[in-house]
């Protein structure tokens, strides 16, 4: 009798693992899971569902997808998952760039990916016109070579925070994994196609499920003992018994506290990034460091400011300063358009709070060391490229890190575990949950929160080095190489914002208060004046390195008439281009030069018209053709301007004009400035004169607007 009961609970305990074998076969599929970037945000985005894919029982293959030589989507068979950011107005990151092409080949069979099964997400800016447009560009083209989706796609969007749609389109991935390989298992068998495993396999595979499984459920009980069976997400408990009783309804909530129901809430908690770095401080030999340490993809050049002149008057609303680089002793070329990108250091004030709240004030000279945990989980963990080797703690946060920057959630969440206050770490918790978005908008995004104002709100959060371990302003050219030989003029306005997350404080922006600092000696207060040199002395070097619109220049056919639109310090590019074409004008007298429309705008006509002389002397000359300015704050006189009270405004007084230029005469339009409003304003503007002039409706005449960007004669430079 014993002995039969040991047989049945040992064959038992057989068929048990036999069905979780095949149960672990069925949920551990590999997927390829290709990523897109521009700064970052897609790869790492990527890499978060590579980590979270072990958790549910997936195989993530990832691969930046330039890196066409590590996967084969013609042969591909198992599911494909693609992140891809957006770049420029809408274009495809630059590591999209052959991948795009590619696809695009018109010889292409319509049955070319008719074997794929993909899902997208696409991130980008709805304060831009073209919305995603990157990961639109490579969605519509798979499903026209006749891939199809396994899960809907995504659009998240960084002007109200991507992790309101990238949390739940992975959570929603996974139900859609396992649903797609259902299907597909269901057809094997039905073909008689099913892999037959070997038994040493099967066992294999299930000791490698099962360790994975413990390693993710070991993870998952972190922060919550309670044994709950949800993989997804890590279920907290509202209720910490070691809070007093205090009724929190008394209270308003805050960043560093909150109110019902979140407080209350059981949280969904993202799932924490494996650690893959490594610090070491090191006491310094005392090299010499200079800005020239400081690493980027692009050659970085050191460049004498040989001149600065203010160009509003000292009553303006806003700030704005022309700066002139002496580049003659570099190899630094540019054609009008271009922008490049100044290496700015954080303010010194900020770092030295920032050390002494990390107690590593006494060696902020130390040499910084980095090296790859070995016992990382993080796939394809590598050194971070934008930390100089060998540099003390002192350079890298005046010069390599955002501090400046809002921290996103799963920094967030990366700084719970660092957190022993227990009223802190929820808070923390609640700021980082799906619950809680709508409390991280308001008090960390919205109030423009730093890393210093977190540390400071949360004392007792102790992060380590390898947590925190940059943000370059990038500014537009506004001068021509043909008429200022060896120079180079950028104009900014200097940035003030006010920061609420603790106190309110106002600050400057990181690059334009540095700026503005560094030319005081010798900046020109005289917004009228010739612009000639002060004799005073040079101002300190700067570091710049270029930034290649590739697209935001002049036609190569001079012949080609176009619109220029530039309201505030959008201007910039355009008085390149008009400097360019007046030396092409006097190069070739008898030239065929078509015409140039500019439609300015500014807030006063007496305190911040940019550029006013040099705007008249072009119209003088009959190489501005057309000029139109836009005075939102004062009352329209004379005939210089047209009674418009933007931009757009004067764009739809000329709409006849402005629909024979870009529809019978091939011309171009150019647009640079703000994307939040005027860039969307410009837009509707432009619609609903072709949909007048045309006699189209609206849809249609969007459909126009597009034609004419993909055939790169409707360009944009615009920020928010």
């Amino acid at each position: 009798m014993g002995a039969a009961s040991v047989r049945a609970g040992a064959r038992l305990v057989e068929v048990a693992l036999c069905s979780f074998t095949v149960t672990c076969l069925e949920v551990m599929r590999r997927f390829l899971l290709l990523y897109a970037t521009q700064q970052g945000q897609a790869k790492a985005i990527a890499e978060e569902i590579c980590e979270q894919a072990v958790v549910h029982g997936f195989s993530a293959d990832l691969h930046c997808i330039s890196e066409s030589d590590k996967y084969d989507l013609k042969t591909e068979t198992a599911p494909l998952v693609v992140v891809v950011s957006t770049t420029g107005t809408g274009d495809p990151p630059d590591t999209a760039r052959k991948f795009v092409k590619e696809i695009q080949n018109q010889t292409l069979p319509v049955d070319f990916f008719a074997h794929l099964r993909y899902g997208l997400l696409g991130l980008g800016d709805s304060e831009y016109t073209y919305f995603c447009n990157g990961g639109k560009i490579i969605d519509k083209r798979l499903q026209e070579l006749g891939a199809r989706h396994f899960y809907d796609t995504g659009h998240a969007d960084d002007c109200v925070g991507l992790e309101l749609v990238v949390e739940p389109w992975i959570a929603g991935l996974w139900p859609a994994l396992r649903k797609h390989f259902r299907s597909s298992r269901g057809q094997e068998e039905i073909s008689g196609a099913l892999p037959v495993a070997s038994p040493a396999s099967l066992r294999t595979d299930l000791v490698k499920s099962e360790l994975l499984h413990i390693e993710s459920q070991v993870e998952l009980l972190r922060f919550d003992d309670s044994g709950g069976k949800d993989s997804e997400v890590l279920k907290q408990n509202a209720v910490n018994s070691n809070q007093s009783n205090v009724l929190i309804e008394d209270f308003e909530s805050s960043l560093t506290r909150s109110e019902p129901p979140l407080s209350q809430a059981s949280l969904n908690i993202p799932a924490l990034p494996p650690e893959y770095l490594q610090v070491y401080l090191q006491e310094s030999l005392g090299q010499e460091e200079s800005q020239a340490s400081v690493t980027s993809a692009d050659p970085i050049f050191q460049v004498p400011i040989s001149k600065a002149v203010q160009l509003t008057t000292n009553d303006a609303i806003k700030t704005t300063l022309l700066v002139e680089l002496d580049i003659s002793n570099t190899d630094f070329s540019y054609q009008p358009g271009d922008a490049f990108s100044v290496i700015c250091p954080n303010s010194d004030s900020e770092v030295q709070s920032l050390l002494q709240r990390l107690q590593l004030e006494d060696k902020r000279e130390h040499c910084v060391l980095l090296k790859i945990k070995a016992d990382t989980k993080k796939k394809g963990a590598a050194l971070p490229q934008h930390i100089p080797a060998g540099c003390s703690l002192q350079f890298i946060f005046t010069w390599c890190l955002e501090i400046r920057a809002i921290p996103k959630k799963a920094f967030l969440r990366a700084l719970v575990d660092y957190t022993s206050d227990s009223a802190e770490k929820r808070r923390l918790q609640e700021l980082c949950s799906k619950q809680g978005a709508a409390d991280y908008s308001r008090f960390v995004r919205d109030a423009c929160a730093c890393l210093l104002d977190l540390l400071l709100a949360f004392p007792s959060c102790q992060p380590p080095l390898s947590l925190l371990l940059v943000q370059n302003l990038s500014v537009y050219l506004c001068s021509s190489s043909l008429f200022h030989p060896g120079k180079l003029h950028f104009v900014f306005n200097i940035v003030e914002f006010l920061s609420t997350a603790t106190t309110e404080v106002l600050r400057k922006g990181v690059c334009t208060g540095w700026l503005a600092l560094l030319v005081a000696s010798v900046l020109q207060p005289n917004i009228h004046s010739s612009h000639e040199d002060s004799g005073k002395a040079l101002a300190p070097k700067i570091s710049i390195s270029s930034r290649t619109t590739n697209s935001f220049h002049l036609p190569d056919d001079p012949s080609i008439p176009i619109i220029m639109v530039g309201p505030g310090t959008g201007i910039a590019p355009f008085i390149g281009f008009l400097q360019h074409r007046e030396k092409l004008q006097e190069q070739h007298p008898d030239g065929n030069f078509g015409a140039m429309w500019l439609f300015f705008g500014c807030r006063h006509k007496d305190r911040d018209y940019l550029f006013r002389k040099e705007l008249r002397h072009f119209l003088k000359h009959g190489i501005l053709t057309h000029l139109k300015v836009s005075f939102s704050r004062d009352a329209p006189v004379g005939e210089e301007e047209a009674p418009a009270k933007y931009v757009q405004d004067n764009i739809q007084l000329h709409g006849q004009q402005v629909a024979r230029i870009l529809l019978q005469e091939n011309g171009h339009i150019y647009v640079c400035g703000d994307a939040k409003n005027m860039a969307k304003d410009v837009h509707d503007a432009l619609v609903e004169i072709i949909s007048k002039e045309v006699g189209v409706e609206k849809l249609e005449a969007m459909k126009t607007l597009a034609t004419l960007k993909e055939e790169k004669r409707y360009l944009q430079d615009i920020w928010s």
